[in-house]
């Protein structure tokens, strides 16, 4: 009789025995496939902290421009940058806050002729106020890339209550030296935490009187070349930062230039990801050797028990290959819809179980542009993929191979005739 056909009677025959088998064949691969879900969850989880939250790294130097800015921002392992431009501008038409502390000296001096403080910006999201949250968009939206060539202002709530304006009305400004006016649509009003001094300050230092406008509205707002305060360059991990650290230095120069790096939010995020995922790999290696010891236990005493069907076999001249061929394909037969179940339970429960690991998170995002908040990343997504099946399917039967042939082994020693004495 063939040995297959023999291997399914055998199972048919021993169905307490087969059901038994099949349940821990069930547990084995729901936890092979769910060890396989998570690090598969674990690393989208990952690839997408690592393009929300990044790692912010600082430039600052004497005499940055914004083209060297952009020079650097166009380098491959930057993400996103954000250069801040800072200049003075003059009001036309709107009404700038004041100190309400008196002057010293006691006699009110000439009045400011730039009292606002404008910033150009590339991506206001970028700004370390909005970036961590302590400054935030009430209304309207902030300056992104997209917004480079038109005249639009983000405005603090402040001055907008001051002069009643709301998103889309029409602010103007004069350049310095009151050469160039210019109006501005307002794109977004922020809220900026800073009180007011107590003392007398001047006009263009109040934190009300802050603007946030397009590099080149800001170029043109200002009366010299512009140099830029500082950049803020997002990259996808810690490890890039040398990268870019050399090509600052190709850029700028290999000294007068100050580099920081700033990875805290990069930090308390993903690496608990990445342990989650180191785990999810050590749970996969655990449970195939485990797996393959608790079964090889199975199959040793499951031979032992059939030592006389055995005997009787190799007397009537049944190769030993082949009885061991019969106890791979019982537990192979057993392993394929253990598979089929365990993806089943994955596809209902994978989720829940991922969201309980990696813990779900808000991806709502921030009121900054199009940027969200370093905490906001995406709460983890496990899908069972065919490819995921597979690598399962595969473990399970190259498990269910060797817990039958090492044991099988035993079966090369058998004599017929011992046998038999020994059943008498």
């Amino acid at each position: 009789m063939n040995f297959v056909k023999r291997a399914g009677m055998s199972l048919g025959a021993r169905k307490s025995k087969t059901a038994a088998l099949l349940a821990i064949f069930v547990v084995l691969c729901t936890l092979l496939l769910g060890g396989f879900l998570l690090q598969a969850a674990a690393a989208r989880q990952e690839a997408d902290a690592q393009r929300v939250i990044g790692v912010d790294v600082t430039v600052r130097q004497k005499g940055l421009t914004p083209a060297l800015a952009d020079e650097l921002g166009a380098s491959d392992v930057v993400n996103r940058y954000n250069p801040r431009l800072p200049v003075r501008a003059a009001a036309r038409g709107l009404a700038p806050l004041t100190s309400d502390a008196p002057q010293p000296g006691g006699e009110a001096g000439e009045p400011d002729q730039a009292p606002l403080a404008v910033n150009g910006v590339r991506d206001a999201g970028l700004l370390l106020p909005f970036s961590y949250g302590s400054t935030k968009i009430t209304a309207g939206r902030g300056i992104g890339p997209e917004d480079a060539d038109r005249d639009i202002a983000l405005i603090e709530r402040r001055l907008a209550d001051r002069n009643h304006l709301a998103v889309g009305d029409i602010v103007r400004v004069l350049s310095e030296d009151g050469a160039h006016p210019m109006p501005l649509k307002v794109v977004g009003i922020f809220q900026d935490p800073t009180q007011d001094p107590s003392s007398w300050t001047p006009p263009h230092e109040l934190p009300g009187n802050t603007l946030y406008v397009p590099m080149a509205t800001a170029q043109q707002l200002g009366t010299g070349t512009g140099t830029v305060g500082e950049a803020v360059y997002r990259i996808g991990s810690p490890d890039r930062a040398e990268r870019l650290h050399a090509e600052a230095e190709r850029v700028l120069g290999e000294s007068g230039f100050d580099f920081r790096v700033n990875d805290k939010a990069y930090q308390d995020q993903v690496r608990p990801i990445q342990q989650v995922g180191v785990f999810a790999g050590l749970i996969v290696q655990v449970i195939a050797l485990a797996g393959a010891l608790i079964l090889g236990l199975i199959v040793t005493l499951q031979i032992r028990e059939r030592r006389t069907e055995l005997g009787v076999l190799l007397a009537m001249g049944e190769r030993k290959w082949k009885l061991i061929g019969q106890h791979a394909v019982e537990v192979a037969a057993v392993a394929l819809p253990a598979v089929a179940v365990a993806a089943l339970a994955g596809q209902l429960a994978g989720q829940s179980a991922g969201d309980a690991l990696l813990g779900p998170q808000d991806d709502t995002p921030s009121a900054q542009h199009g940027a969200p908040d370093p905490g906001a990343v995406a709460g983890p997504t496990v899908r069972v993929e065919p490819g995921t099946v597979g690598r399962v399917a595969g473990i399970g039967l190259g498990i269910s191979l060797v817990s039958t042939v090492v044991p099988g082994i035993g079966i090369l020693r058998l004599h017929p005739r011992s046998i038999l004495t020994d059943s008498e």
